[in-house]
C-alpha cells in the first residue's frame, strides 16, 4: 500500500501533483526511481500532446563570465504570462543560462545535451512540461566571447542583449557596454556597421527603393541613384555605430564610442527577444 509520506516524499522530490505521484508510486510498486521514470514518461506524453500549441512567453536570461570575456543569452519558452513570471521558472531558464556559461556549447543541440543535475536539459525541460502543463522550449541560444562582453536583460526579461568590444577598461568598459546594450534594446540595428549588412538586406532594400521610386513617377535615369541614396539612409538608420546615439542625439554611437577611447570598437552584439 502507497502511504502519503510516501506520496509526499516523491511530490516534493520531483513537483509533481499529487495525484500523480500516487499513480507513480502505484504503477511503479512503490519503486521511487521507477515512479521518477514514470513521471518523466508522463512529461513526454503531455510534451507530444502539446507540441502543436504556442510558447510565445517566457524568459531570456543574459549572463558574462566573471572576467567578462565570455557571455551567452538564452530564451526559455512557455504559453502564459502566468508560467513566464513564476519564481520557479525564471530560475530554471536562470539555470539554464548558468550551464551554458560554464560549458559554453558551440550549438543549441550541445547545449541541450548538456547535464543539468543528473538529466540532460532536453530531458529537465520535458519533466518541466509534466509538472507544469505547458509547452516549454528553449528557443534560441546565442553565445559571444571577446576582450568585453556586457550583458544586460530589459523588459522583465523579454529582452536580452549581449555587447562584445575589443577593448577592456575594467568599470568603464562595462558601463560603455550598458549603454549600446540600451541602444540595441531600443533601436534594434541590423549589424555593427554597413560592411556587416548582409547582400540579401541590401538587395531588399534596393528593390524596394526602385519600386517605390518609379510609383512615384521620377525619371528612370534617377532611379539607381535615388535607390543608392535610400540604401546609405537605411545603414545611417539601421547599423548601430550611425545611428544617433539615445543618450545624445547629437552625435552617433561610433563618435560616442570615440570619446571613450579611439581604438575602441563594437566587435559584435546579440539581440534575444521572446518572439
Amino acid at each position: 500500500m502507497i502511504t502519503a509520506a510516501e506520496i509526499n516524499k516523491l511530490r516534493m522530490q520531483t513537483g509533481a501533483g499529487m495525484m500523480d505521484c500516487k499513480k507513480a508510486l502505484e504503477s511503479s510498486n512503490g519503486d521511487f526511481d521507477g515512479a521518477i521514470d514514470y513521471l518523466r514518461k508522463k512529461g513526454q506524453k503531455v510534451a507530444a500532446l502539446r507540441n502543436e500549441r504556442e510558447a510565445k512567453e517566457g524568459a531570456v536570461i543574459a549572463l558574462t563570465s566573471a572576467d567578462n570575456k565570455k557571455g551567452i543569452v538564452v530564451c526559455l519558452n512557455c504559453e502564459t504570462d502566468f508560467v513566464a513570471k513564476n519564481e520557479n521558472f525564471v530560475q530554471f531558464a536562470t539555470s539554464i543560462a548558468t550551464i551554458a556559461l560554464e560549458q559554453f556549447p558551440a550549438t543549441m543541440d550541445d547545449l541541450l545535451n548538456c547535464t543539468l543535475d543528473g538529466l540532460t536539459i532536453a530531458d529537465r525541460i520535458t519533466e518541466q512540461v509534466g509538472k507544469i502543463g505547458e509547452k516549454i522550449s528553449l528557443s534560441k541560444y546565442e553565445r559571444v566571447e571577446n576582450e568585453m562582453v556586457v550583458p544586460y536583460i530589459h523588459m522583465g526579461n523579454k529582452l536580452g542583449v549581449l555587447v562584445a568590444m575589443n577593448l577592456n577598461k575594467g568599470e568603464e568598459s562595462i558601463n560603455v557596454g550598458k549603454d549600446l546594450a540600451m541602444q540595441i534594446a531600443a533601436m534594434n540595428p541590423v549589424a555593427v556597421d554597413a560592411s556587416e549588412v548582409s547582400q540579401e538586406i541590401i538587395d531588399r532594400e534596393m528593390a524596394i527603393a526602385k519600386e517605390k521610386a518609379i510609383a512615384e513617377g521620377k525619371p528612370e535615369a534617377m532611379i539607381e541613384k535615388i535607390a543608392q541614396g535610400t540604401v546609405q539612409k537605411f545603414f545611417k538608420e539601421s547599423t548601430l555605430v550611425n545611428q544617433a546615439f539615445v543618450k545624445d542625439n547629437s552625435k552617433t554611437v561610433g563618435d560616442f564610442l570615440k570619446t571613450v577611447d579611439k581604438d575602441l570598437k563594437v566587435t559584435l552584439f546579440k539581440r534575444v527577444t521572446l518572439n
